[in-house]
């Protein structure tokens, strides 16, 4: 599954929330399917799967306001909180009834919250690398919590650095000059570099914590899928919240790093459509 230009990733419709402008995509046939991008990434990351995916579903990208092609403004905020709210507001303003949902790292808080405090349902939930369970965030995110506003005066060309190797940790293989230029890109500049250490600096564990108790509470299908050799977030996760999901299956994609969608993206897009295949006939 090889990499697309930056033009075949641009979301071509855009909403406004509260402020906020929403920028997003629709395309494909078949039942709703929404995916959900995770830090610091945006919908650009699901990009060549969701093409492969929109043979038999209507697929909706969207990048959460503070990323991608979503607005950046310093007054917003860009909490797993707010990011639930919009993502509930979201699926009443596209309309959709129970759709079927995928979501990547914080995208899972978001995807849980939803579903859990906002009378979101969903016609199924795969679960990829998740932040779901406290303890989550880095040294760097501690690092970055305590100092955002100094590192926000960081010379460019360090900052794009310093968000280089962030990302490159996150990959259990080489990525490519423009699968890294793609990650890396919308933190760069006068609005992206401040957005990158801010929404660093907006995420807490309470998010997650609030809604943990809960997750044996959903009753749609579940499935978990995860990069044994995840370096950010574990697998030993994975197997945490399939027990407290019990009635959710588990993939584990060996060698698979954070970067999922990089590191086995053929291995990624064939469990995904076996999984949404089960849950569609």
């Amino acid at each position: 599954m090889g990499s697309e230009s930056a033009s075949a990733r641009v979301l071509r419709r855009s909403l406004t929330w509260r402020g906020r402008t929403v920028a997003w995509d629709r395309f494909g046939d078949g039942p709703p399917l929404v995916l959900l991008h995770g830090t610091p990434w945006s919908s650009a990351l699901w990009r060549p799967i969701a093409n492969a995916l929109a043979r038999d579903f209507t697929v909706h990208l969207w990048d959460m306001p503070g990323f991608g092609y979503s607005s950046k403004r310093p007054e917003d905020a860009v909490d797993l909180g707010t990011q639930g709210e919009l993502f509930a507001d979201l699926l009443m303003e596209w309309g959709l009834d129970r759709p079927h949902v995928v979501a990547h790292d914080i995208g899972g808080a978001v995807a849980l919250r939803a579903r859990l405090l906002h009378d979101v349902r969903y016609a199924s939930l795969c679960l990829v690398d998740v932040v779901a369970l406290s303890p989550w965030g880095s040294d760097f995110f501690t690092l970055v919590q305590q100092h955002a506003d100094v590192l926000e005066q960081l010379p460019p060309a360090v900052h794009r650095g310093a968000v280089e190797a962030y990302v490159r940790g996150a990959a259990s293989r080489s990525l490519r000059d423009d699968d890294l230029a793609m990650l890396v890109d919308p933190w760069t500049g006068d609005l992206g570099q401040p957005a990158f250490y801010r929404q660093i600096a907006q995420a807490d564990e309470r998010h997650t914590d609030e809604v943990e108790p809960r997750y044996g509470d959903i009753d749609e299908p579940v499935h978990v899928v995860w990069g044994s050799a995840d370096a950010w977030i574990p697998v030993d996760r994975a197997h945490r919240l399939v027990e407290l999901m019990p009635h959710a299956g588990l993939t584990v994609l060996d060698g698979a790093g954070h970067l999922v969608q990089l590191d086995a993206p053929e291995a990624l897009a064939a469990d995904l459509t076996r999984w949404l295949g089960s849950v569609t006939r």
